[in-house]
């Protein structure tokens, strides 16, 4: 039997009502009932639990949130102890530990930092307590904030690897249109790939949040590329969480054509549930199996209408069949670059091949970053040139003549020679047609003045440029994470209704 982690997000208007800042005490109850029950199951569950400012406005009787951050980050002081008594209180009367975490950017910047987070969820879970997490709001300006708890709660989602990430909003699902104005709008069940999602997200967050269901559909991106089955559903209906993972664990099950291997789960069958696979009504007979692999029809939808099985409403976003994750992931998510390194063709296929990043490679840097922060790569298409002294991306002048030259501005095209007249032909790169392509992120070696002067140098020329050599990269391999460029799966069949975009 499985144990699953399974990560629940909760939005201001989830905790409290709009108008009146009051708790939404029916709706947290039920939340605290699922939590428990899937703890009793044998999972593990986060709750990343958004609130504090909006509690703080009813304690301090203000009709609205202010919109100074000092005033801000007062009410966030305020209401994060008063939200964590309401879940103290609530989850007290099960007898059910809790633990509050609070993060910022920063916090998870430092790898060492991130690690100790990581861990403390892990000893907690093995202490069987409920983590509660939220942005320590009350320290949080522009530069060290995640933006909104849905991208928090992808993060948190990545760090602990979780099966599940819930994000409960106050709709159903995602629609191809805005419901409440089309009455046709049509529900998306399942989302095989978010680079093809086409789905009305003008939905804004509430006048308490932050977050609209643009922020989750981003977070869905950030969480499914960590191998997390992310999925939108109905705040105010908690008790669908274990209903839809039940029909997903179900799904995954039978789709592999062998009943006999099917483990039951851990939920109660009961209204609405799927049947557990142990009971063999549940289960797909042989000449099911044969009719299912004969027939033209998607797999997992004749599956569906053999077992009879349907769960509520929602939005199930499939994670990545080759996921990002541990440092990779930290990287990626955990780090804000602070600028831009330009690279052609030959070192972003030496990146993909496990290789480090050459001061050889580089054609240009964006931005004024130190040594050892985050930047961006950008792969860039070179094209043969005739200039000997051409423009570069960043605007400067190479160290050395017949390396690089400034920029001709407004045009957008840079112009990268050899060493002399002996060298290779002379290349040049088209900045915006093709426009660059972001491929990874890395910790770099060296501070963006020095990567300007090293940049197109074998390695073995950095010490006399520069008087010395850190490194003979720029960017160590096991400090680089590449992006997701291709399609995050192959085309497989959509279950449900609306799945289809």
């Amino acid at each position: 039997m499985k144990r699953l982690t399974i990560v629940i997000k909760l939005g201001t208007s989830s905790i409290v009502d709009e108008n009146t800042h009051e708790p939404l005490i029916e709706i947290l109850s039920s939340i605290v009932k699922t939590a428990c029950k899937l703890q009793k199951d044998g999972h593990h569950v986060v709750l990343v639990s958004s609130g504090a400012i909006g509690v703080a406005l009813q304690r301090m009787k203000l009709e609205k949130r202010p919109k100074h951050l000092p005033q801000v980050q007062a009410l966030a002081a305020i209401g994060q102890c008063r939200l964590m008594r309401i879940w103290e209180d609530l989850f007290g009367l099960v007898e059910q530990p809790i633990a509050q975490i609070l993060l910022t950017r920063n916090d998870i910047a430092d790898r060492t930092q991130y690690l100790n987070a990581q861990n403390t969820l892990h000893e907690l879970f093995n202490m069987r307590v409920i983590p509660i997490v939220n942005e320590n709001d009350t320290l949080s300006v522009a530069e060290i904030k995640f933006g909104d708890n849905d991208t928090l709660s992808a993060i948190t989602a990545g760090m602990v690897q979780a099966d599940y990430l819930f994000l409960m909003t106050d709709v159903d699902c995602l629609y191809d249109k805005n419901p409440r104005k089309y009455p046709d709008a049509k529900p998306i069940e399942v989302v095989e790939d978010i680079a093809d999602l086409e789905a009305d997200v003008s939905s804004a967050g509430s006048a308490l949040g932050t977050g609209g269901m643009g922020t989750k559909i981003v977070a869905a991106r950030l969480a499914t590329a960590a191998g997390v089955t992310t999925v939108i559903t109905r705040s105010s209906e908690p008790g669908n969480v274990a209903k839809i993972i039940n029909y997903a664990e179900t799904l995954k099950c039978q789709s592999r054509l062998n009943a006999d291997t099917c483990q039951s789960t851990t939920f109660e069958p009961g209204n609405g549930d799927v049947q557990p696979l142990a009971d063999s009504t549940a289960s797909l007979s042989s000449s099911q199996i044969l009719a299912v692999k004969s027939s033209g029809t998607s797999t997992p939808t004749l599956i569906n209408e053999a077992l009879h099985i349907s769960a509520p409403l929602h939005t199930r976003f499939l994670p990545d069949l080759h996921p990002i994750r541990d440092r990779n992931f930290w990287i990626l998510n955990g780090l804000s670059p602070h600028g831009s390194i330009f690279i052609d063709e030959g070192a972003s296929n030496a990146l993909e091949r496990k290789a480090g990043l050459l001061p050889v490679g580089i054609v240009g840097v964006e931005g004024n970053f130190a040594q050892q922060e985050a930047v961006r790569v950008y792969a860039v298409k070179r094209l043969p040139g005739s200039s000997s002294l051409g423009p570069t991306v960043d605007g400067t002048t190479s160290p050395r003549p017949g390396t690089h030259s400034r920029t001709n501005s407004g045009i957008g095209t840079a112009y990268v020679s050899g060493s002399g007249a002996d060298s290779p032909p002379r290349f040049a790169y088209e900045r915006h047609s093709p426009a660059p392509m972001e491929v990874a992120r890395a910790i770099v070696n060296y501070s963006a003045a020095e990567i300007k002067r090293i940049r197109g140098l074998r390695s073995t020329e950095i010490s006399g440029v520069l008087g010395y050599a850190d490194s003979e990269y720029v960017a160590l391999r096991e400090n680089i994470a590449l992006m997701k460029v291709e399609r995050s799966r192959p085309t497989t069949p959509s279950f449900g209704l609306g799945a289809e975009t």
